[in-house]
């Protein structure tokens, strides 16, 4: 007998039409009778293992209907959403976000000027990039403090793949970026960022600042050397008056950067509106720097001449107001035809590398800043593709979002995307007022507020933590960190994926299992329950683990095995417990397997020895009628 009786509590029978007893009078009781000489087909009853399963788990409909869903929002609402918050806009959030998308604008414009740079680019494209990141965003994004434009991270990518190739290459770029970020979005992929960890992603930031450090490190201090100097022709090609500029420019930021921690003794009024006034100066603390510098060798060619002054200064900007036209699919430059096909040839991975790593960053992002919770990264993956998408259309580099800005905008009151608006509008002043004056920034003023700005983003902290919990989780950081910095940042993260992959294939094929002897009243039963998913990779593990706890006891005592974790039960799965099953039937040990619904069940023939349990009860009655008393009093004389 395999299942002798099964009772199924809490199912109350429908009332049937001359049935005199109501139906609240008493639960109903399903019995399943098993019977191994019978038919395969009659082994259980008309009530199969979804019905059961599922009304375990029923409650009360009546209670039930009181309590349902919030009704989802129309799917234009959800895509435009800008609709779902402007119908409640109201003067205060217009005043917040008024000052919110002017502090974010006098940020934003250093940089991305620095950005542009670091991208081996004009200013101006850096600009464009923020004002159509800022528009688009307002629009589409879901999290006010989400700033879209140019990033140390995007940057930093734009230059290996597109260093010494034309800037049409950068925006076709952008535009292919955008479609993959857009397609991402679309077909809602994403899960795929779930399979970057953490330690990989902090390694890969910490690489890409580290690598940024040294990029800039020569304009900091004035070396006027390609590629990468020895030590010694480091120091004797540095010019003194640029070191000057960079150290004293690194010195100011960090210094006003400090001012926003600035305490008082004496919480007043007056006292609030000066730390008030010193967080304003320390976030507008690379605009002052880019400004003041700027502003000293404006004074200094007016005095004298453009060759007078002793610092490298940044390219003179023609024109640089933004004009929409298709992005450059086809071009001529050199004395060289270029389209579409030779543009795919010179990007190669970072057609795919950059857009996976702005979702990355981008929806990282979102969730530090999202308010209950409920993050829809399928949209965000939707606006940054079209923001990048758009942003070709102005000749834009590819852009994300923003940590630093982010916590700009969160510290200085946004309340809606609509402070995006205001930065745009400061962003496209710049562009149309300032841009005859981008030729006196010194690059060394923009080489600090670059370093400054990413200096902060390396984390070594995760070393010795790793260190001491999680081994494999270490060795991904490690390994990252070194092949960003020797190989690359595209190769570094793929390392750092790839590694984790094997780690969790290793995981998957090789799980982990308790196994112990327990006893209840005068009965032992051996207990093996999986501390982790089971899927099929770990059927041979599974296999070993029963028939060592089998040798290991004996073939004395009946095995239980906790069937809770079994993922996606399969014929893989059922091959083996065939085989264990009949293993164990030769010794005449007995297999009950717990927590396995019905609908499983049903995919396993009947075998003498195997019982099924979903209750503490079950498993007791199970193992009472498997072992008499007397047999349980020899075997624990024989313990």
């Amino acid at each position: 007998m395999r299942w002798p009786r099964k009772h199924t509590f809490g199912l109350w029978p429908k009332s049937r039409q001359g049935d005199g007893a109501p139906s609240q009078s008493r639960p109903a009781t399903v019995s399943t009778i098993y019977d191994p000489n019978c038919e395969e087909k009659e082994k259980y009853t008309a009530q199969n293992g979804d019905d059961y399963y599922s009304q375990n788990h029923t409650v009360d409909l009546d209670v039930a209907s009181k309590y349902s869903k919030p009704k989802e929002a129309h799917w234009l609402l959800r895509r435009i959403y800008f609709l779902s918050w402007i119908r409640s806009y109201d003067r205060e959030r217009a005043f917040a976000d008024l000052i919110a998308g002017i502090t974010l604008g006098l940020t934003i414009i250093p940089q991305s000027i620095a950005y542009a740079a670091l991208a081996g680019l004009s200013s101006e494209y850096g600009l464009y990039s923020a004002f159509i990141g800022s528009i688009i965003y307002v629009f589409f994004g879901t999290i006010p403090q989400v700033s879209i434009g140019p990033t140390s991270l995007m940057a930093i990518l734009t230059l290996q793949y597109c260093a010494d190739k034309p800037v049409q290459v950068v925006i076709v770029l952008a535009f292919l970026a955008g479609l993959v970020e857009l397609a991402m979005g679309v077909f809602q992929l994403g899960f795929i960022v779930s399979f970057i960890p953490a330690p990989v992603t902090k390694a890969f930031t910490s690489g890409t600042a580290v690598i940024v450090v040294f990029a800039q490190i020569k304009n900091l201090l004035g070396v006027r050397l390609k590629g990468f100097p020895s030590i010694g022709e480091f120091f004797t090609h540095m010019h003194v008056s640029d070191a000057a500029m960079g150290v004293s420019c690194m010195v100011v930021l960090l210094s006003l950067r400090l001012l926003s921690q600035v305490k008082f003794k004496q919480d007043t009024a007056i006292t609030r509106r000066l730390k008030k006034i010193l967080w304003y100066i320390s976030i507008s603390r690379n605009a002052l720097v880019v400004f003041f510098t700027g502003l000293l060798v404006f004074i200094w060619v007016k005095k004298s001449s453009m060759e007078a002054v002793p610092f490298a200064l940044s390219s003179k900007v023609s024109s640089a107001m933004p004009s929409i036209k298709l992005p450059p699919f086809a071009f001529e430059y050199q004395n060289r035809t270029y389209v579409f096909t030779d543009i795919l040839h010179e990007l190669g991975s970072g057609i795919v590398v950059v857009p996976i790593v702005a979702v990355l960053a981008n929806v990282a992002i979102a969730k530090a800043f999202v308010k209950d919770g409920n993050l829809d990264a399928s949209q965000e993956m939707l606006t940054l593709g079209l923001c990048n998408i758009a942003g070709s259309f102005f000749s834009a580099m590819p852009t994300c979002g923003a940590f630093t800005r982010s916590a700009v905008s969160q510290a200085s009151g946004v309340r809606t995307p609509m402070a995006g608006i205001y930065t745009g509008l400061i962003v496209l002043s710049a562009l149309s007022i300032l841009t005859p004056y981008f030729q006196f920034i010194p690059k060394a003023s923009l080489s600090a507020v670059l370093i400054a700005a990413v200096i902060f983003m390396i984390d070594l902290a995760p070393v010795k933590e790793l260190w001491q919990t999680n081994k494999k989780d270490f060795f991904s950081w490690v390994g990252t960190l070194i092949i960003c910095l020797v190989a690359g940042v595209e190769l570094g993260l793929l390392f750092g994926i790839v590694l984790s992959m094997v780690f969790i294939l290793l995981r998957l094929g090789n799980p982990k299992f308790e196994v112990s002897l327990k006893q209840h009243e005068s009965i032992y039963y051996v207990h093996v329950v999986p501390q982790s998913d089971i899927y099929y990779t770990g059927v041979d593990t599974l296999r070993a683990e029963l028939r060592g706890a089998c040798s290991l006891y004996h073939n004395d005592f009946p095995v239980v095995l906790d069937c809770s974790r079994f993922m996606q039960f399969d014929a893989t799965f059922s091959e083996m417990l065939i085989s264990v099953a009949k293993e164990m039937a030769a010794n005449d040990v007995l297999l009950i397997l717990q927590g396995m619904s019905l609908k499983v069940q049903q995919m396993l023939p009947v075998i003498s020895n195997v019982r099924f349990c979903q209750e503490e009860s079950q498993l007791w009655s199970h193992l009472q009628a498997e072992k008499p008393e007397t047999e349980a009093s020899q075997l624990e004389e024989k313990l």
